[in-house]
């Protein structure tokens, strides 16, 4: 399996063999982070203490971004004085870092699984509707790859203006065994149930050669979503090119300018 040895497939299914921890340890593949959270003081509370989030025992509420030189991105220091970074904590008690309105991963708590990805989620939408006040109805929720677990499970329970999915999976066990055609009750991320419950618009982008998730599960999660808009299905992309193709940012314009206004008239 993926080139696996016996004791490294010994490690991955019996230490300890629970369906949860499996999949954890097949989907949550993190990279090291690029960025650290440096305390920003309060008005009239003088000079902000060293160190990083890490490195404190009681986080302020307020936070600047420092991106290390690994960080692929490089802002400059107006664009860095314009992100607001704040954290919340999840049901589960992990704490979520938050950038504007986008959730990333790097000074966040907690121990990766399926649980505490719908539960970050959850709270990262919380924190968008009290602390910024925004309406679900000028909120597009976006998910690529693993990420549109997490995506398809928060939009099944919420309403919202979009959503839009990218390079998606069906469920766990469809993707490490192509040949499964029914939902286990140890399947994780299963996707496949919960699309249907999903009353928003929905917009799936997939490509043909994807060599990481199968094109063929975009296809059936397009053919159980009865919100499904006109697909993106981009001839000859992999798992993590699609954006490098012309059509991926003229699909999201459309649909985005055109089709959800339409909608809502």
């Amino acid at each position: 399996m993926n080139g696996l040895s016996v004791s490294e497939l010994c490690c991955l299914f019996c230490c300890p063999p629970c369906p949860g921890r499996i999949a954890a340890k097949l989907a949550f593949l993190p990279p090291e982070p690029t960025y650290s959270l440096v305390p920003e003081p309060e008005p009239g509370a003088g000079a902000a203490p060293s160190g990083t989030l890490r490195a404190l025992a009681s986080p302020p509420g307020r936070w600047k971004l420092h991106l290390t030189e690994r960080a692929d991105f490089q802002y400059s220091q107006r664009e860095l004085d314009a992100i607001e970074v704040f954290l919340t904590k999840s049901a589960r008690g992990s704490r979520v870092t938050c950038m504007y309105v986008r959730c990333v991963p790097g000074a966040s708590s907690g121990r990766p699984s399926e649980r505490n990805l719908y539960a970050d989620v959850d709270a990262a939408w919380q924190a968008l509707r009290t602390r910024y006040g925004i309406s679900p109805d000028s909120i597009i929720l976006y998910g690529q790859s693993i990420g549109t677990v997490p995506t398809v499970d928060l939009a099944s329970r919420y309403e919202c203006a979009a959503v839009v999915l990218h390079s998606p999976l069906t469920s766990g066990m469809r993707v490490a065994f192509p040949d499964t055609k029914k939902t286990y009750c140890f399947d994780a991320f299963p996707n496949i149930e919960k699309v249907s419950k999903i009353t928003s618009p929905v917009l799936i982008i997939h490509g043909t050669e994807d060599e990481v998730i199968d094109f063929s599960h975009g296809l059936a999660l397009y053919e159980r979503c009865p919100k499904a808009v006109e697909p993106l299905w981009v001839e000859g992309a992999g798992h993590n090119d699609i954006e490098l193709y012309s059509q991926y940012l003229e699909r999201l314009r459309r649909f985005i300018t055109q089709e959800l206004p339409s909608q809502r008239a």
